[in-house]
């Protein structure tokens, strides 16, 4: 799928650059996201938002207790892209 993430690195802060099956790459900084509180309150401490993976079969981040960020999210925000649903 196009926004699939193949690649994840974490950079600095909130900070972690993806790249995505259809070639595009960019950082995607997850501070206001991480910020708005929620199920997201967790990533809060850097040590757990460090700890992240790209999930085997959706292609998308995950972090413990089941935390992923859309796919389509991270695009628009590494690429600076709009998406379209």
């Amino acid at each position: 799928m196009y926004y699939d993430i193949v690649k994840a690195e974490y950079l600095s802060e909130y900070k972690i650059k993806v790249s995505f099956a259809d070639g595009s790459s960019g950082i995607a900084d997850l501070k206001e996201i991480v910020s708005s509180g929620g199920i997201f309150s967790e990533l809060k401490n850097l040590d757990n938002f460090k700890n992240f993976s790209i999930h085997e079969e959706l292609k998308v981040l995950t972090w413990q207790n089941e935390i992923d960020i859309a796919p389509e999210t991270l695009y628009a925000l590494a690429v600076g892209e709009k998406i379209s649903t």
